[in-house]
């Protein structure tokens, strides 16, 4: 009976085997026919559209005035806005993985607020707040400053939005590293900002560079608070998800998935960067 047993042993263990390479295999096709109906016809039916009436069409389509328009002010937003969330970052990152103190828990609930209110509605507090009818609306007019249907506006609501990015992505990055380094050159007689400069940011660049990534990305492709305080001004206010957005209700596909086009290869270079930086960051943890 033991003989027979062990004689039936490997057959089993041969069928499952048998059996966990058919269901990887079904597994993994499964997987790459969702990534290829989802994710890469999309993004080669863009670049077809883009292109199917032809290169001159394509680049009258993203150097014409407004298209023009809608690039500055978008770049122009993403200047402003990465820069001080990434100091922003820095900053909150420092303080909750390094300091205990009170009201921390309640800190990180509040950098997590974007990801739980919705975009549109985003944009409906900033109108509240600098709005004509707003809470801060007399005083704006008052000394002549326009927030809302201005590039201001859209500055303050992709803050918003970008907000937790690069804080997100140093808390943890930070939380994993500990702090024997740092507590290493305290005691070596190193000050605050010299352990700063010289361990930890050196520690966590690869970790920063990723945050300022995913937020360089979602700045220049927010489309809902943007859309809310813009007002659409052609030329003026329209961000280029905007403006595609405007092409697009004018029946103008082609311009439409040209302008569309750089936003798609922002997509496809945020990915390739981000994969670069993984690798680096993985070999350097190593």
């Amino acid at each position: 009976m033991s003989a027979a047993v062990i004689e039936l042993y490997p057959r089993r263990r041969s069928l499952a085997v048998g059996g966990s390479r058919v269901v990887r295999g079904l597994l993994i096709a499964l997987a790459l026919g969702f990534v290829a109906l989802l994710l890469v016809a999309p993004l080669i039916a863009v670049f077809v559209e883009a292109f199917r009436k032809g290169w001159e069409v394509y680049a009258a389509s993203i150097t014409e005035p407004d298209a023009l328009a809608a690039i500055r002010l978008t770049l122009l937003t993403a200047a402003i806005a990465v820069p001080l969330n990434t100091l922003f970052g820095l900053a909150a990152a420092w303080s909750i993985t390094r300091f205990d103190f009170r009201g921390k828990s309640v800190l990180v609930t509040l950098i997590d607020l974007p990801f739980a209110v919705s975009p549109v509605i985003s944009g409906l507090l900033f109108i509240q707040l600098f709005g004509a009818r707003g809470f801060l609306g007399d005083w704006l007019r008052d000394h002549g400053l326009r927030v809302i249907f201005a590039p201001p506006g859209i500055i303050l609501a992709t803050l918003f939005i970008t907000f937790p990015f690069v804080a997100r992505e140093l808390i943890a990055f930070m939380e994993t590293q500990g702090r024997e380094q740092e507590e290493a050159a305290v005691v070596l007689g190193a000050n605050g900002w010299q352990t700063f400069f010289r361990v930890t940011l050196p520690n966590i660049k690869w970790g920063l560079l990723y945050g300022v990534i995913l937020c360089n990305s979602r700045a220049m492709g927010e489309f809902g608070a943007v859309s809310v305080v813009s007002g659409h001004v052609r030329g003026e206010t329209n961000t280029v998800p905007l403006h595609v957005e405007v092409l697009y209700n004018e029946y103008q596909l082609s311009s439409a998935f040209a302008v569309a086009s750089l936003l798609t290869l922002l997509a496809l270079v945020t990915l390739v960067v981000r994969h670069f930086v993984e690798r680096r960051s993985k070999g350097e943890l190593r």
